[in-house]
């Protein structure tokens, strides 16, 4: 009985000296949970409902489908049509897009692409949707950080940006800075009376200042921030 109880340790310290580093680091890695509104797959299962959701998980909803990732201080919607992978600390976009509310540091991937909080522990909600040619960020609270990989362009509450994904085919000057004013592109300069453009549209969200009907929240998804 003895001999048997010191192999059956020896065996499990052997199995738990053999795990990948990165599974006993995952064990650390905040839970979160995927709520289906429509049909939803989780790494090509179909989600009954809800289902656990862990780093490195893939995410597809159908074209009338959302779904709903709530982690801890943050609240991810994936909207209709959608494939990304859920990474714990950000999220990255395949195909279609995502709303997010998130009092943490968050980010949003697309390709080259990253969108993230300007202010890391301030409430921000925005939206990113890859447009095909180009990825279009909404900031609808909060401000944002959006990088495409060698420059980093800051928008504010209330404004929109289009990054054009084939940065070799950006004319004129190069977008401006973190902290700078952004340059227009072409189709903002025509209303504007004309300026050089970059690849980079940001616009203003007319009439709202912002505002989204139907915002998602990290404490209260069904809140909005309207008044």
């Amino acid at each position: 009985m003895q001999m048997w109880i010191r192999t059956r340790k020896a065996v499990c310290s052997l199995m738990i000296a053999a795990l990948p580093s990165s599974l006993l680091v995952a064990s650390d890695t905040p839970a979160a949970m995927l709520y289906a509104k429509g049909t939803t797959w989780l790494n090509g299962a179909v989600v009954p409902h809800s289902s656990a959701i862990f780093p490195g998980d893939m995410v597809q909803t159908n074209n009338d489908a959302l779904a709903n990732i709530n982690a801890p201080g943050s609240n991810v919607v994936v909207l209709p049509n959608s494939v990304l992978k859920y990474e714990g600390s950000a999220v990255s976009i395949e195909r279609g897009g995502v709303t997010v509310a998130t009092s943490k540091q968050l980010n949003t991937n697309v390709g080259e692409i990253t969108v993230r909080p300007a202010a890391s522990s301030k409430p921000t909600e925005f939206e990113v949707t890859d447009k095909g040619n180009v990825v279009q960020v909404i900031a609808r609270r909060g401000d944002l950080s959006i990088n495409d990989g060698a420059v980093t362009t800051m928008i504010v509450q209330g404004q929109q940006l289009e990054v054009d994904k084939k940065k070799k085919k950006k004319r004129g000057a190069a977008a401006m800075p973190t902290g700078s004013n952004p340059i227009l592109t072409p189709k903002v300069a025509a209303i504007a009376g004309g300026a050089a453009g970059v690849g980079i549209l940001i616009s203003v969200i007319g009439g709202r200042g912002g505002c989204n009907p139907n915002p998602v929240s990290a404490d209260n998804p069904s809140s909005s921030t309207c008044r």
